[in-house]
């Protein structure tokens, strides 16, 4: 797991690139430079550490920079006949594209963003995992190219200038859709795509090697019992290369939840000296009890960590500036905390990421499950809109009124808003206060929503394909990334190997959703490893106390950042509605108005940043 940075016709000072992004690599840093391509990498040690240093060369033809992990590296070297000299995964990718070329990538099964400069050709070839796990951002312009592995790497590497039309898109969905970022010329590399760039003209190529929905067009013929054995034989699988491939010490993050009680169930099979960390928080639900009673029955060595907020105040603008873009999910907060507990006693650790995508975890997924609201019906339509016209907003989030009411919402709500108001809903139903931009900023989005909405899948396949797409890749998985990678430490999904993402797409409606229960299918895994009080919980995540952190605790701060005279959220809402909203003017749930508070001050702290460097 490392950092890595590069750039084509632009010499970038490795001194502020090792200054912002010291903590993806600390153990060891280098530099490669040939004619106007340079690399710089940043490396933490955790595979083959004698002999994995980077940026490592095949020859004089190949050199590359690489983060992440090919876990099932060694099965391809078995499989190609690929001699090579270390035992590291990097050589066995360097190896595999001089083979295969693009092609190799359809045979991985990692987490990775890399770059490899043909020398022969002058061409770097840049790719990212089928899920996006590890980031890559770029900048492009007719002079150069420059890439790193954080937005603050790149930060560090250039001057680049504010685009403020991308922001209309955080307020809608918290983070910034697909490629887009803060910034002109800079754009994230989407997950499953690649880049070839031509270091000559600077001109580059984008395709797309893997996409999701084309596995959800498929149909599985398996039974439900060969299906409930092809998933736990893949995890098996996914956990044990997961484990294989670290000379370091593995973990497992374990929650009161089937997901990580499955992996860490499974995971004792390939480690009998097993740690695992569960996690409580002050005002929230403790799930260390039934935690516990997995630990128990394998026997780990199990480690409780009581984590308080009470330095939060002191905290807060250091956890959100490490994303180096506004980021609105407030659960980075405890991600932060938890992954810097858990580095006290290990660097690698598993956990249950992308199993509520895949499987079906959420309990917005139970309505699509039945009626595909995509397809807009007349009934439904007013029934939603006489719901939420007559009817108050909820303000208990768990209540089942509140569930009802956000059904309604959703069921009420026509187009593209579906997708917004059944899952991320900062902005919506209050769309009006967001002032008018120069061009419609969901112009991307609508075009994406509309290919899959009118696709023939389900409509719970079609929930759950944007939600890979968008909420997983944009929001989920960076905030895993940058709040491991921050404490140096590296976090691997099992459920996000390549057989389990070409695999479970397929498989019926009702293997996922059965009734009202939700990830049917996991929870019959669960029944041959887990306690049976474990097996019918409700999913919570993380609980976080945001309407006690608006109205309390961060109060103060957060009021100093959006009653600023220049507050930058201005430029793209009405200050008036902001205004009425933090006195309490507004008919709103309570949860609603501290999650639109929250994500404009998560954006003014990025601002500020901004201003300060």
């Amino acid at each position: 797991m490392c950092g890595i940075a590069g750039s084509v016709g632009y010499n970038f000072n490795e001194e502020h690139v090792l200054k912002r992004m010291r903590h993806r690599g600390p153990d060891e840093q280098a530099t490669y430079l040939h004619d106007k391509v340079k690399f710089y990498h940043l490396r933490l040690s955790i595979l083959d550490i004698a002999c994995g240093k980077q940026p490592m060369h095949l020859g004089e033809k190949f050199t590359i920079v690489f983060n992440g992990e090919i876990f099932n590296h060694q099965e391809l070297r078995n499989k190609f006949g690929l001699s090579a000299i270390t035992s590291s995964d990097t050589e066995t990718l360097l190896l595999l594209y001089e083979k295969l070329g693009a092609e190799c990538l359809k045979y991985l099964d990692g987490m990775f963003a890399f770059a490899i400069h043909d020398k022969i050709k002058n061409i770097l070839f840049i790719a990212r995992d089928r899920a996006g796990v590890k980031p890559l951002y770029y900048y492009s312009d007719s002079s150069k190219f420059v890439f790193a592995s954080e937005l603050n790497g790149l930060r560090s590497m250039l001057p680049l200038e504010i685009c403020n039309e991308h922001f209309y898109q955080y307020l809608r969905f918290g983070s910034f859709y697909k490629s887009s970022t803060p910034y002109k010329n800079v754009s994230e590399l989407n997950a499953g795509t690649y880049l070839e760039v031509d270091c000559t003209s600077k001109e580059f190529r984008k395709a797309k090697w893997w996409n999701i929905h084309e596995f959800y067009l498929k149909n599985s013929s398996d039974n439900f019992e060969n299906a409930v054995n092809k998933v736990d034989q893949l995890l098996h699988q996914a956990i044990k290369r997961r484990i294989d491939t670290s000379d370091l010490e593995v973990g497992a993050f374990l929650s009161g939840g089937i997901d990580s009680g499955l992996v860490t169930a499974i995971a004792k099979n390939y480690n009998s000296e097993l740690k695992t960390f569960t996690v409580s928080f002050d005002d929230a639900y403790d799930e260390a009890p039934l935690a516990k009673l997995v630990a128990n029955k394998y026997q780990t060595t199990h480690h409780e960590i009581k984590i308080s907020f009470d330095n939060l105040q002191n905290d807060i603008e250091k956890i959100l500036g490490n994303y180096g873009e506004p980021f609105a999910d407030s659960s980075a907060i405890p991600s932060y905390y938890v992954s810097k507990a858990a580095k006290e006693f290990v660097t690698v650790i598993l956990n249950g990421d992308g199993a509520d995508e895949l499987f079906g975890g959420y309990r917005r997924y139970v309505p699509f499950a039945k009626y595909d609201f995509f397809q807009k019906h007349f009934f439904v339509d007013f029934l939603g809109k006489f719901f939420t016209t007559v009817f108050p907003p909820g303000h208990n989030k768990k209540s089942m009124y509140n569930y009802v009411y956000r059904l309604a919402s959703f069921s009420a709500t026509t187009g593209p808003g579906i997708y917004l108001s059944a899952g991320i809903d900062i902005f919506e139903g209050f769309e009006k206060y967001i002032t008018t931009p120069e061009k419609e900023y969901l112009q991307e989005y609508f075009k994406v929503f509309e290919k899959i909405t009118n696709s023939n899948l389900s409509g719970l396949q079609k929930l759950m394909n944007l939600d890979f797409d968008i909420n997983l890749f944009g929001d989920l998985l960076v905030k895993m990334d940058i709040a491991t990678m921050a404490n140096s430490q590296e976090g691997r999904s099992p459920f996000l190997c390549k057989e389990i993402l070409e695999y479970a797409p397929a498989l019926p409606d009702n293997y996922k959703i059965h009734g009202k229960q939700t990830k049917y299918l996991l929870r019959n895994l669960a029944k041959k490893y887990l306690p049976a009080e474990l097996i019918d919980q409700p999913k919570r995540g993380f609980e976080i106390p945001l309407k006690k952190w608006v109205n309390d605790q961060l109060r103060d701060v957060i009021n100093d950042h959006l009653l600023a005279p220049q507050a930058y959220y201005q430029n793209f809402v009405e200050k008036k509605f902001i205004h009425n909203l933090m006195e309490n003017k507004i008919n709103i749930s309570g949860e609603k108005r501290a999650k639109i508070l929250w994500t404009l001050f998560a954006m003014e702290v990025w601002k500020k940043a901004n201003r300060n460097e």
